[in-house]
């Protein structure tokens, strides 16, 4: 049994769209009274830290509905069903910035909100952008605007709140601790 462990007796799902499932789960609690937990289940996601060969972090504006605003952030997007994470890194990197790589590497992962969701972050890191030849058309529903920012114009935004998302910010964390090596 792992530490603290909460074994599920019965799931009821209450929504599945295509991205999220939401569930409830009825569970029994390591001292044997029971609870409920309303549970996401998400397929994954990707996230690049992109460079431009002048050291410029590769950003995207979008509006985000649940925020109803639009924030600036690092190229990121979900999985499709059987996709490889780094096979979505670079398809997202192509068809949100119009830039292309023939090296990712892989960073880390990491959970974005543990508490009610399973959706995990597969972050990647390039150095090696070059535009693509012939632009790849993205997502329908998704209309994105590329930006090119240095580091210093994206701590900027990051205080005017502009960027105020965790991926992005692990970005800015982690291009800022590569600079003061």
């Amino acid at each position: 049994m792992k530490k603290f462990e909460e074994k599920t007796y019965h799931t009821e799902t209450i929504y599945s769209g295509k991205i999220v499932e939401l569930n409830i789960d009825s569970v029994t609690l390591p001292d044997g009274n029971t609870s409920k937990r309303e549970l996401i289940k998400h397929p994954g996601a990707v996230a690049v830290i992109a460079l431009t060969p002048d050291g410029k972090l590769v950003c995207v504006e979008q509006y985000r509905k649940p925020l109803e605003k639009s924030l600036v952030e690092i190229p990121a997007g979900k999985l499709e069903e059987g996709e490889a994470p780094y096979t979505c890194a670079l398809r997202e990197l192509e068809e949100e910035t119009g830039y292309t790589t023939k090296h990712l590497q892989k960073l880390t992962s990491f959970y974005t909100s543990p508490g009610f969701a399973d959706e995990i972050v597969h972050l990647y890191f390039t150095d090696e952008v070059t535009p693509l030849e012939e632009k790849v058309d993205g997502d329908e529903d998704e209309f994105v605007e590329l930006m090119e920012l240095t580091l210093e114009e994206a701590e900027q935004m990051e205080k005017e709140q502009r960027i105020h998302d965790a991926k992005t910010a692990y970005a800015l964390l982690f291009l800022k601790l590569q600079r003061d090596k």
